[in-house]
């Protein structure tokens, strides 16, 4: 063994290399205030790694990023953790490189003949942010699609390049494939290599100038080995258990569902190190100073003065007063940054139509696990196909744009966001059950919002009925009325409904009796039979998924409102709609979106993981 040993020294130097490593001199002794570096190098080493292993998994295109990253996350072994692992990584790097920072200029170590390995370390700081910004967009969800898209037209507003610039970025006129090839090019490439340059320099420089320690010193001279390394190896193993712990805790990183440039996404933000900055650039000072320049002021001009007052703080330390003002420029710094997150949280939390986005892009992401996993994978044309055909996705969007302007769902316009302005027609969350018609027969709520408060009918015929002619006859009668409302609900086969039909037979067969005979209402509805002398909607059918895409087609025909329809449009009949997304909406309102039954034929046609078509 000895003589491997100096045989591999002779020819390497190796052992004398470790020695000069591990054996360095630290003036005042090893102390705590030193592990950050280490624990960077920890990190990036870790990102690495984690990063190279990613990297076989992932397929850079923008037909299959996504599709390759939900292998990652739900079918690799392990691969839900090494993703986690390689995101909370990249965020505790940025919080380790600010303690550094403030480690550094606290300690003057950036004062002569330091200089350059401190400009180092800002070159290192403007690339970890590089890294996490082009990291974003590499899932190829909606999340980390509207972040980017956000962030790249900031190099839009630089004058004279600006445009040309943001076109090379993004690689043409619009957000696409060329995007993300070349963020990925970058974030596995280019920005890796010159961290791993940068770090060199920075390692080089610093063994060159050795440890800053303030003087006079607390401690006697100590070595690297062993006692700053078991400082610094404690430190690696704590950031290394917070890192597995919220990996743990968030079952990886978050995976929304699959950009699609055609929808908004209303919850895009940037990560949290770059919220600060977000929040600034709505300060309102900005356009009240600086006018239609305020964003160019406050996205580029002000962040440029920042950085180079920051790479200049070796210039300025020269100053009797400059150790001083760097340390109150960076407190300033870090304090405001702080308060601009905290307030953007904040107005986040407070800001309704941005919580109703982000429970729909929750919900999203965990309805396209559930459509693949019915699917059996995912199809040959994409995992966004399986949401385009989704009522349970494409319902509330399309409620929302079509519906929400008269209708609520539940209080709300089908996306969870509350309107001020009272509804005009009915809530149709539950339209068709037992419970939604119950309330329509109940004098005191006819009249109310969520029925025909808001509608010419809350004067008509209907409303005189409940109030003056239905009391008189449920007393006769007590049970009839439910027995009437199993039997018209029975007509709508509600998804909900159907499990417990059978044990209804009889309640449903003695109510469509009642309907006729006990409370009359074939006196203005059809029921189960045509009739020409019908003047209100057909109860044949009601709520039946045929009945509302009828209904929602044309109001106007003669078995629903014909010429006494209340504004409803005719979305078919007027070309609004297509009787597809007449249908999605519909499926949607009557709960009716199990995906095993649209998911049939060549729509399931798929296999594990990405599909064969793809891989």
């Amino acid at each position: 063994m000895k003589k491997l040993i100096d045989w591999i020294e002779q020819r390497t130097g190796l052992q004398g290399l470790l020695h000069e490593v591990l054996f360095e001199r630290i003036p005042g002794g090893a102390r705590w205030r030193y592990v950050w570096g280490s624990t960077l190098s920890f990190c990036f080493f870790v990102q690495i790694l984690t990063g190279v292993v990613l990297w076989m998994a992932y397929s850079p295109s923008a037909h299959s990023a996504w599709e390759s990253v939900y292998y990652i996350q739900h079918e690799m072994t392990g691969g839900w953790f090494l993703r986690g692992l390689h995101h909370f990584v990249a965020q505790a790097m940025h919080v380790l490189l600010v303690l550094h920072l403030l480690q550094v200029i606290i300690d003057g170590a950036y004062k002569a003949p330091r200089e350059v390995n401190y400009w180092f370390g800002i070159v290192l700081l403007m690339l970890t942010l590089g890294l996490g910004l082009t990291g974003y967009l590499l899932p190829w969800d909606q999340k980390g699609f509207g972040a980017t898209k956000v962030a790249t037209s900031l190099m839009g507003i630089v004058p004279v390049i600006g445009p040309s610039l943001q076109k090379l970025v993004v690689g043409g006129a619009d957000y696409g494939h060329h995007t993300l090839t070349r963020f990925f090019a970058l974030h596995a490439g280019v920005l890796p290599g010159l961290m791993i340059v940068a770090i060199a320099a920075h390692v080089a420089l610093f063994r060159r100038h050795g440890i800053t320690a303030k003087q006079p010193y607390r401690k006697p001279e100590a070595r690297f080995w062993p006692d700053q390394v078991l400082m610094d190896g404690v430190a690696c193993l704590a950031v290394l258990a917070t890192v597995v712990y919220l990996t743990e805790r968030h079952h990886g990183a978050e995976l929304h569902a699959p950009a699609d440039p055609t929808q908004p996404f209303n919850a895009a933000r940037p990560e949290w190190y770059f919220l600060f900055l977000f929040e600034f650039l709505k300060l309102d000072f900005l356009t009240q100073w600086f006018g239609h320049h305020g964003e160019l002021v406050g996205a580029i001009v002000i962040p440029g003065l920042v950085m180079g007052v920051l790479s200049a703080m070796p210039l300025l330390g020269n100053w009797r007063l400059g150790h001083r003002f760097n340390l109150g420029f960076l407190a300033a710094i870090l304090v405001g940054a702080t308060l601009l997150t905290v307030q953007s949280l904040r107005s986040d939390a407070a800001n309704p139509g941005f919580q109703a986005a982000v429970a729909q892009a929750r919900t999203e992401a965990d309805r396209m696990v559930t459509l693949i996993r019915a699917a059996g994978g995912i199809p040959r044309d994409g995992a966004a196909s399986l949401l385009k055909q989704d009522p349970a996705t494409v319902g509330p969007r399309l409620f929302a744009q079509h519906c929400a302007s008269c209708h609520r769902h539940g209080g709300h316009d089908g996306l969870g966001i509350v309107s001020a302005e009272p509804p005009s027609a009915p809530d149709l969350r539950g339209f068709g059950s037992a419970a939604w018609l119950r309330g329509l027969l109940q004098a005191d709520t006819i009249t109310n919002s969520a029925y025909y408060g808001g509608t010419k009918f809350r004067a008509g015929k209907m409303v005189r009925y409940v109030r003056e002619k239905l009391p008189k006859l449920q007393a006769s009668e007590p049970v009839a009325l439910e027995a009437m409302i199993a039997a018209v609900v029975a007509e709508a086969d509600l998804p909900a409904d159907r499990a417990g039909a059978a044990d209804r037979t009889t309640l449903v067969e003695a109510g469509r009796r009642h309907v006729a005979t006990t409370f009359g209402c074939t006196d203005c509805h059809a029921f189960r039979k045509p009739d020409e002398e019908a003047t209100a909607p057909t109860l044949t059918g009601w709520a039946s998924r045929d009945w509302m895409i009828r209904l929602v087609g044309d109001p106007t025909h003669v078995d629903f409102y014909g010429s006494r329809n209340d504004r409803m449009p005719s979305y078919l009949k007027e070309g609004r709609l297509t009787e597809r997304d007449i249908g999605l909406i519909v499926d949607w309102i009557r709960g009716d979106t199990d995906p095993a039954r649209w998911l049939t034929g060549p729509t399931a046609m798929a296999t594990n993981g990405v599909s064969a078509a793809r891989r």
